[in-house]
């Protein structure tokens, strides 16, 4: 009988993440895919020393990366190195890469909240009340700030981002596996981002979507959609998340959520089955 393939696991289990268990979503997520791989979990610090023993890395509820930045700096150079098989690759272009793609998205006239990270071009945000500024190495609103137009141009650039404070109606995210739509959700109250309901999405709020996937161009992995929907009633993009995106399982029924797992499941053993380099 063939061998089952290894996977190393990677979550941080007690990361105190505001509105979420990422412990009980990974328990859950490694006891339903125990049936298909042998599994280990371990810390995101932990993870450039035991990788290289499996088949497959699964970075998963890792929390913010800028807490250990020099180590994720390592796993990944560790990764390429060995030709490690990470998943999600390592080759995402959302928050995986920083904050970058919000720039670039707004300079291709994407529907995205517009960003910028130059004095000189506030004169391209429209003009609101207050304004977001954000590390763009940033995540789960760590350094967010808002502030009036006449604070903007003193600020240090060159690591920051700043954004016009949106008066949206309500947050919606939609989750990917691969390049295939599961499930999406939303939180009617502005003010309770993790208070979530089930959403059912049109076809345009998925053709929305889906320009962001196309983008991004990976092959394999879990990816989330985050978007805000305005007072107008269109769409912008607040986040792509495809390097360890909460998928709030509990707030799905158990049909969603093994459909999930389902194709979480079968992406992993094609991720498999593709060789390094996939």
């Amino acid at each position: 009988m063939p061998a089952r393939p290894s996977v190393l696991y990677v979550t941080d289990l007690a990361y105190p993440a505001r509105g979420r268990r990422y412990c009980d979503e990974d328990i859950l997520l490694t006891t339903r895919l125990r049936t298909d791989f042998d599994i280990a979990l371990c810390h995101p610090l932990d993870a450039t020393a035991l990788m290289d023993r499996f088949d497959a890395v699964v970075v998963r509820n890792s929390g913010p990366v800028l807490h250990y930045q020099k180590e994720y700096d390592a796993f990944r150079a560790q990764a390429t190195a060995h030709g490690t098989r990470v998943y999600n690759p390592l080759t995402g272009r959302g928050d995986m890469a920083g904050k970058q793609y919000l720039l670039d998205l707004t300079a291709a006239g994407y529907p995205v909240i517009p960003t910028v990270d130059r004095p000189q071009d506030l004169g391209r945000l429209p003009d609101t009340g207050l304004y977001a500024v954000k590390p763009k190495a940033g995540a789960d609103s760590i350094g967010l700030t808002f502030l009036p137009h006449d604070r903007l141009a003193g600020l240090d650039y060159g690591d920051i981002l700043v954004q016009p404070r949106i008066d949206f109606r309500y947050e919606v995210s939609f989750y990917y596996v691969d390049d295939t739509f599961q499930y999406a959700l939303h939180a009617p109250d502005p003010e309770r981002r993790w208070v979530l309901q089930p959403y059912e999405p049109t076809g345009a709020d998925l053709d929305f979507a889906r320009r962001f996937i196309d983008w991004n161009t990976l092959d394999h992995g879990i990816q989330r959609v985050d978007a805000c929907r305005t007072q107008d009633g269109d769409l912008l993009l607040v986040e792509l998340e495809d390097l360890n995106p909460y998928l709030s399982l509990d707030h799905v029924d158990d049909r969603t959520r093994d459909t999930f797992v389902a194709a979480m499941t079968a992406s992993l053993h094609r991720f498999l089955a593709a060789g390094p380099g996939a």
